[in-house]
């Protein structure tokens, strides 16, 4: 967290007075797909942590056990570090790193499936919470975007639930959809790909009609700015790519919000970085 403030001081004969003028804390929140995170380490993931400096780090794809993690070299930088493993190996995961220690933490969303595959991770502070989720993929087939679908409903009442108990979140992740035609490259030649199907699209229509913000759209409206690139035919030296990672807020943090971007100048993953950057 990031505290901006002016300090003024007057010293005479008889007192000293200290004015100290209102500040701003600033909170900036990232949300990665790693595609492993050793392998993102390997790659010079420490020194985009310190160039970037952010407060909370929402990670996805994380493909390995918390065991397996060298958790000190976080903790080095100041940060919490929280891990939720899928139970296959090599596979799925989230995390949170994080310079704020939270009050509590939740692992999973209480569904035997999603949390078997390590798919979401809470992180509950005194005002809000953040979580780092990663939505199935309904690229191999019929049977995995019958899940994609399940997990869509599911998700969307179980934050239906939270947001009854008045909990403002930050849901940052990998949702493995395109909402707009002005997230994908080629709109018209995907339109039957999953990622970018009606009934996925229609989903995200109703998550940002329900209290939801999209973060980097609510800031930024230009074309061709992606957060995913197939490493097939030089789809990222070409920009052909698709955004389908996403850091939403509640309504109740748009007032706050300051700025967000997407930190494609890095290269650790198939997917790059988006941030958003709040008041206090």
């Amino acid at each position: 967290m990031t505290i901006h403030g002016l300090f003024f001081w007057r010293i005479d004969s008889i007192q000293i007075i200290i004015l100290i003028s209102p500040f701003i804390a600033t909170m900036k929140v990232i949300s990665y797909n790693v595609n492993g995170i050793r392998s993102a380490l390997s790659k010079g993931f420490l020194t985009f942590l310190q160039e970037e400096n952010p407060d909370i780090v929402c990670l996805q794809e994380i493909k390995a056990n918390e065991a397996d993690i060298d958790q000190s070299l976080f903790e080095a930088l100041g940060y919490h570090c929280y891990w939720f493993s899928a139970q296959k190996k090599g596979y799925s995961g989230v995390g949170i790193l994080s310079k704020i220690k939270p009050v509590s933490v939740s692992k999973g969303i209480q569904h035997d499936l999603f949390d078997y595959e390590g798919r979401v991770l809470t992180l509950h502070f005194d005002n809000f919470s953040v979580m780092s989720c990663y939505f199935p993929s309904g690229t191999t087939g019929d049977i995995r975007q019958e899940i994609k679908y399940q997990f869509l409903d599911y998700f969307y009442n179980y934050i239906n639930t939270i947001e009854q108990h008045k909990e403002a979140l930050i849901v940052c992740g990998d949702y493995n959809i395109c909402h707009r035609e002005i997230d994908i490259h080629d709109p018209i030649g995907n339109k039957n790909s999953s990622g970018f199907l009606p009934e996925e699209r229609a989903w995200m229509d109703k998550w940002f009609s329900n209290g939801m913000i999209d973060t980097f759209r609510h800031l930024n409206q230009g074309p061709d700015q992606y957060t995913w690139w197939s490493f097939r035919t030089a789809a990222r030296s070409r920009n052909k790519g698709w955004r389908i990672d996403y850091i939403s807020s509640s309504r109740s943090f748009e007032k706050q919000l300051v700025a967000s971007g997407i930190l494609n100048d890095y290269v650790h993953s198939d997917h790059c970085g988006s941030f958003a950057t709040f008041n206090l």
